[in-house]
């Protein structure tokens, strides 16, 4: 019996990640993690294990790993020190005697050219992971197609896409279907030192995403390809925070320089089917 737990339960991804769990294996199988009472309270309602632990408390997560045999590790927000707590989490799987490890890794193309330094974390996290002697899957995730009305605004249907990315293309995903993905592969196949790339099935640029709106909705959407000078220049007027701001642009000069525009078809053999197309996924998205 493979019990496994799932960290940052709660969030997006990992309230994903546990839901298609419990539709998969006995509840007694799994257990999670949560910062808050009142999501612990109402996962244990559901027949699942669950802890109140944070990446910080490594007494507290070794606790929370005890009889477990399988770790997935979603990566933590940048509020604090992400690389310490994620070694806090792997230190404590061995400690625990955990024999696997997953970790919710990047699909980035090259790691010595990246621009957003956040996402150098990740493949250091792979690093430490794989060092630790433990069993791993690391399950390298594309940027979610979700993500989409937060990078061109929620008024790009009246004022267009302005973003200095370039013709650069990224294979967008959803983040449910990664989320289940990476559950069906907990559940059913042994961890044995592999690596996932779970992405979409064909790479869009922010003109294609433009073009896609604008066969949704019927109006005109552009996009305009922007200096990244001008870009900031014109943020800067909107009030925006500085390091927001920083983020936006580093993520969208990966994004010009193709790091997430490899298409790989992990995703669609674990799911057993195609993933959701853009323009599926940006009606949903964008109510159309």
């Amino acid at each position: 019996m493979n019990r496994i737990l799932v960290t940052g339960a709660t969030g997006h991804l990992g309230s994903v990640v546990t839901q298609t769990l419990q539709k998969m294996i006995p509840a007694r199988q799994i257990g999670v993690i949560t910062r808050h009472e009142e999501k612990r309270a109402e996962l244990e309602n559901q027949g699942v294990t669950a802890h109140l632990a944070d990446y910080d408390h490594p007494f507290a997560l070794e606790k929370a790993m005890d009889g477990i045999d399988t770790v997935l590790l979603i990566s933590a927000g940048d509020e604090g020190d992400r690389m310490q707590q994620h070694k806090n989490v792997v230190d404590a799987a061995k400690r625990a005697g955990v024999k696997n490890i997953a970790y919710t890794s990047r699909a980035l193309k090259d790691r010595t050219t990246l621009s957003n330094a956040l996402m150098r974390d990740h493949f250091e996290t792979e690093d430490y992971i794989q060092e630790s002697g433990l069993t791993y899957t690391l399950f390298r995730n594309i940027l979610y197609m979700d993500a989409i009305p937060l990078f061109i605004g929620k008024q790009a249907l009246e004022r267009g896409i302005f973003l200095p990315a370039g013709e650069g293309k990224v294979s967008f995903a959803l983040r449910r279907e990664m989320g289940e993905a990476m559950a069906l592969v907990l559940a059913n196949e042994p961890s044995q030192n592999k690596t996932y790339h779970f992405t979409g099935r064909e790479a869009y640029s922010f003109g294609d995403i433009a073009q896609a709106l604008t066969e949704l909705s019927g109006k005109p959407v552009s996009y305009t390809p922007a200096e990244t000078s001008v870009f900031v220049a014109t943020m800067r007027q909107s009030g925006i925070a500085e390091p927001m701001l920083k983020k936006i642009v580093d993520f969208v000069t990966d994004i010009r320089h193709n790091q997430e525009a490899d298409v790989y078809t992990d995703l669609e053999k674990v799911l057993g089917r195609q993933p959701l197309a853009l323009k599926d996924g940006l009606k949903e998205l964008f109510g159309l």
